[in-house]
């Protein structure tokens, strides 16, 4: 059963070097304004969707044949909602490549945002968290989780610039939607990336820190 939760592993960090790669080409996009550099990562979301259903029947065959229990359960069940994130996490890609040719090509970017230092924040995020996977490092895990807060001030941050910007020039609406899309989708990554980050505290530790307020009322 080791050989198989190692297989499981090993393909839970390829999905998501594939993300961190979709990741790194969007904030060079838009570093860059270079519409271009989103080209490949259509076709990176069609190996993380290969790789999820690949984790998804390696995980059924080992709990048919092994039954694992105890840590080693936590650690499959864990797994497979990792994986689901990652895909997920790919999927918002996508929607950042288009949004992002988009913008780049129609947009005169005037507006003071912070899409760069979202991406590299979200990307920051990704990274550790696989690491606290890897390292089944629960302390990791919790590091990634305090650093969603700068994610989510910078996309209520470009909500409320945004918006003004439409209410005083109805000719930008097309072009702030687009920047909306790009700060909801780097923020949608960073809250996939905590979901991941719990996952670890999970297995590490058994503990469920998801929903820490209906916990406080038990």
């Amino acid at each position: 059963m080791h050989r198989d939760l190692e297989r499981i592993k090993r393909d839970v960090l390829l999905m998501g070097g594939l993300v961190e790669e979709s990741l790194q080409a969007a904030s060079l996009a838009w570093s860059t304004r270079d519409a271009s550099q989103t080209d490949g990562i259509m076709d990176i979301e069609l190996q993380i969707d290969r790789l999820q259903l690949q984790i998804d029947d390696e995980i059924l065959k080992l709990l048919a044949l092994h039954q694992p229990v105890a840590g080693d359960l936590r650690f499959v069940t864990a797994a497979m909602k990792i994986a689901n994130d990652l895909e997920r996490m790919g999927d918002l890609c996508c929607t950042l490549a288009n949004r992002l040719r988009e913008v780049l090509l129609e947009s005169d970017l005037r507006e003071p945002l912070k899409i760069e230092s979202m991406l590299e924040q979200a990307g920051s995020m990704v990274s550790r968290a696989l690491n606290s996977f890897v390292k089944l490092d629960d302390q990791e895990a919790l590091a990634v989780i305090a650093m969603d807060d700068m994610v989510d001030d910078c996309n209520r941050w470009h909500f409320e610039i945004l918006m003004a910007r439409m209410q005083r020039d109805p000719d930008s609406v097309p072009s702030a939607v687009g920047l909306l899309s790009i700060s909801r989708s780097v923020e949608r990554i960073g809250d996939l990336a905590t979901n991941v980050a719990e996952d670890v505290v999970f297995i590490s530790s058994g503990e469920d820190i998801r929903h820490p307020k209906l916990q406080a009322g038990d």
